[in-house]
Parts: C-alpha cells; sequence; structure tokens
C-alpha cells in the first residue's frame, strides 16, 4: 500500500472526524478506493470504534444508480427512510469520492436525479448532523478529468490532503473575523459579475480539512431574500456528468429569474427547477487554500482554490444559520465559481477586502 493512503486515512480519522472508542462509522467507499477503506478499518479497530460499509453511491455504484434511475417510475421515488434510519444512529461518516468512469449518469435525465435528490434529502440532512468526512481518492478516471497522468494527480490529490491544517486555520480565521460581523457582502468581477447579499447575522464557517478533506475555505449562508444582481461563472461545472460552460444568473429579491450558459443550459435549469428553494443561494464561499492552484472539474478541490468565490443555490448549512433565522431549504446545493485573480474585488460594508485575488492581510493587497 502507498504510504500516502495510510497517511490520507490518518487524517480523516484523527483530524477531520476525531473518532473515539464506541463510536458508530458508516464508512461509504467505492471499489476504486479499496486500500483507503483497508486503511481507515485499520485505525477504526484501533480506536475502538464499530464501522459498517457502503459501497460508493446512493444505489450501491454508479452503474446501478444509473439503471435504476433509468427505469424507475418517478412517482414509487420515496424517501429510503432505512438510510435515514442508519444516519440517525451514527456517530461519524466518513465518504470518500473515486470514479471509474465520470461519464457514468450522462445519459439519466435531469429530472429524474432532480427527484432522486428531493427523495434523499432527509437522508442527507441525517448524514450533515454527523461528523461527516467527504474526500478523494486519486482514481485514473478522476486523472482523466483533470487531464493528468494518474501519477501526477496521486501527487496534487495527497499533496493537498497532508498538509498543516491549523496553519490553514489560523490563515484562514482573519477572513473569518472580517466576513462574520458583517452586514453586506459585494462581489464584482469584469463586467458580468456584481452580486451584492446581505450576511447580517449568519455566521462564518472556517473549514480546515474537517468535514471536507482538502479543506480550504470560508463560508457563510447569505439572507435568502438579500441577494440581488448578475454573476457570471467563468470555471466550468462537472454536473451530473455534464460540463455547465459559462453559467449565468440574475437575481431579483433573493431568487434567480434568468439563467443561461453557453453549454448544456438545460441541465442548469434542471437543477434550478429541482423545488423551491433551488433558486436561491444558500452559501457564499471563498476560496483560500493556496496549495490548490489548478482547476480540475472536481468542486471539492476547486471551490477551496486561492483567487476564487463560490456560490451554492439551493441548501443552506445548517451551522451557518444561527436559531431564529430560516435557512434555504432545498434538496440540491450545487457550488459554482467566479475567478477572481483579474480584474475583480469583493467588498464587505464597503471596504475592499480582496482585489484580484490578494486579501488585504495578505502581501501584495493594493488598496
Amino acid at each position: 500500500m502507498d504510504p500516502r493512503v495510510r497517511r490520507h486515512a490518518e487524517i480523516v480519522v484523527e483530524h477531520s472526524t476525531d473518532i473515539e472508542a464506541g463510536d458508530r462509522v458508516v464508512v461509504t467507499a467505492p471499489p476504486a478506493a479499496e486500500d483507503f477503506a483497508v486503511a481507515v478499518y485499520e485505525l477504526l479497530a484501533e480506536r475502538g470504534a464499530h464501522p459498517v460499509s457502503l459501497s460508493n453511491g446512493r444505489f450501491g455504484s454508479p452503474r446501478a444508480e444509473r439503471a435504476y434511475l433509468r427505469n424507475v417510475d418517478q412517482d414509487d421515488l420515496d424517501e429510503p427512510d432505512h438510510l435515514t434510519a442508519l444516519y440517525e444512529r451514527t456517530d461519524a461518516a466518513i465518504r470518500v469520492r473515486g470514479d471509474e468512469n465520470v461519464t457514468e449518469m450522462r445519459d439519466v435525465e435531469g429530472d429524474a436525479q432532480a427527484a432522486y435528490q428531493r427523495a434523499y434529502a432527509p437522508a442527507r440532512s441525517e448524514l450533515l448532523d454527523t461528523r461527516w468526512c467527504l474526500t478523494q481518492y486519486p482514481t485514473p478516471a478522476n486523472a482523466q478529468l483533470a487531464d493528468m497522468s494518474t501519477e501526477a494527480y496521486e501527487d496534487f490529490v495527497w499533496n493537498a490532503v497532508d498538509k498543516d491544517w491549523e496553519a490553514q486555520r489560523a490563515h484562514q480565521q482573519q477572513m473569518v473575523e472580517i466576513l462574520d460581523p458583517a452586514d453586506e457582502v459585494r462581489i464584482v468581477s469584469g463586467d458580468e459579475t456584481d452580486l451584492t447579499m446581505s450576511v447580517a447575522g449568519m455566521r462564518t464557517l472556517n473549514d480546515h480539512g474537517e468535514h471536507n478533506l482538502p479543506g480550504g475555505e470560508v463560508f457563510t449562508a447569505p439572507v435568502p431574500d438579500s441577494v440581488e444582481g448578475e454573476v457570471r461563472f467563468d470555471l466550468p461545472l462537472y454536473h451530473q456528468s455534464h460540463e455547465i460552460e459559462n453559467a449565468r444568473l440574475t437575481f431579483e429579491d433573493g431568487r434567480v429569474v434568468e439563467y443561461d450558459a453557453d453549454r448544456n443550459a438545460e441541465v442548469l435549469g434542471d437543477v434550478l427547477d429541482t423545488d423551491e428553494g433551488a433558486r436561491s443561494l444558500g452559501e457564499l464561499g471563498i476560496g483560500m487554500n493556496r496549495d490548490i492552484d489548478r482547476f480540475t472539474y472536481n468542486m471539492l478541490f476547486d471551490e477551496k482554490m486561492g483567487d476564487t468565490v463560490h456560490l451554492a443555490v439551493g441548501m443552506a448549512y445548517d451551522d451557518c444559520v444561527p436559531e431564529g433565522r430560516e435557512p434555504n431549504e432545498s434538496a440540491v446545493h450545487v457550488d459554482m465559481i467566479v475567478d477572481m485573480s483579474e480584474d475583480s474585488r469583493i467588498e464587505v460594508d464597503g471596504e475592499v477586502v480582496q482585489r484580484d485575488g490578494t486579501f488585504r492581510f495578505e502581501d501584495g493587497f493594493e488598496e
């Protein structure tokens, strides 16, 4: 076994999920990540935890999921309450991605995928109440999607995972302290992105490799009805085995009133039509991981890149929304990325806090 696999597993078990004796753990891993699953199980045994395994995909594998969604009567789709019950009794959930075919779901209709997202939402809600971690195992298919050799992609993934997360937390905390007490955020990039939103009263979280590994962002939830303006996502989104290029959204009173894309606009439309909450923003995230320096068509990495902002239509994370405030609720949470490296700025309460990708607390910032 590559020793980096063992190190990856150690970070997940010790740092990300902090597994303790007696913890009931669900490990979800595809066959391609079996070495990782083995390493995780060894560590869980050493810590006295009680694991169970699920295969990749909601139905056991992407091929099985595709077969189900291509043949099921959508009227028969209902909450998989046996899965919900499993997560209700779960202390920690470790989920690893590792594709064998990144286009497996390409010929599944978008409305079928949206229908299952709605049915799956209660189980996902229970999953998010655990100490959960989502991470990536480097497979040849994901390397191909990233336009990299398998070896280079392995280096990329494991270098991004194995870093000083306490130092990263401290770096990001500087942005948390700016954003957390703020009232309004404005995102400006080029001629096509000028978006304002209220974050008043919302919590800003510091992602330093716990729920997501790699980590490397700070994020919060916009006040749902406050978002106004236009945004162009100049980095593509790979969603449901389709590439959405140059997605553009127009917001009024917090809702998407117009949308378009240069490619696969209909897939974007399917996302926005999932349910009532899918046309509102659930997340504003700011990428701060300088060690992720290339785009790989993998949102787990791409949204963490320095010089980027990402916005998610759909569900807001409960931890960002204080008690007494209504979170944006949806069966989907779909992130899209704005490149902030040139002709761009982030304003917080009228003050520029990032210009052309450089934060005001970093060397090279210009007022």
